[in-house]
């Protein structure tokens, strides 16, 4: 990082990032084509959870090439100044890497589940359809490498 004073290296202040964030933006490569996509996703233990679709753009490109990028942020707003190149941001962000992976277990899948909706809400126990977890598609991000950034 280039500039030392806005890196943040502590883990538990990245957790509060991961663990505060609404949307996580999914990064992946088809060939030498970018794809990125928002995504609503729960985090526990050095791992991102996300659920989507059996079919689609993400799981193919998924399926032939599983490393992946993402990035979270918080707090972001704008500051104003008088002079054009004066404005800047305030914000704090996650930006790390990973290998992403299909959970096929519906156990494991339920937990996925309970995570996810875990980082929405505070109710501590969810029902879920039978139908759901052949319906739903699971993908699990092992955290390989993070970097939290915090500026303002």
């Amino acid at each position: 990082m280039r500039k030392k004073e806005y890196e943040i290296t502590d883990l538990a202040e990245i957790e509060a990032i991961l663990l505060k964030a609404d949307i996580c933006r999914l990064a992946m490569t088809d060939g030498d084509v970018p794809y990125m996509v928002p995504l609503n996703f729960g985090y526990r233990d050095r791992a991102l959870y996300f659920h989507t679709g059996l079919a689609g753009k993400k799981i193919d490109i998924l399926k032939k090439n599983n490393v992946v990028c993402f990035v979270v942020d918080v707090d972001a707003e704008l500051v104003r100044s008088d002079t054009a190149c004066g404005y800047g941001m305030k914000y704090r962000s996650v930006v790390g890497t990973g290998k992403a992976e299909f959970v096929a277990d519906p156990d494991e899948k339920r937990k996925a589940l309970d995570i996810i909706m875990g980082h929405y809400s505070r109710q501590a126990a969810w029902e879920y359809r039978e139908n759901s977890f052949e319906r739903t598609c699971i993908i699990k991000v092992a955290i390989d490498a993070v970097k939290g950034k915090k500026a303002g």
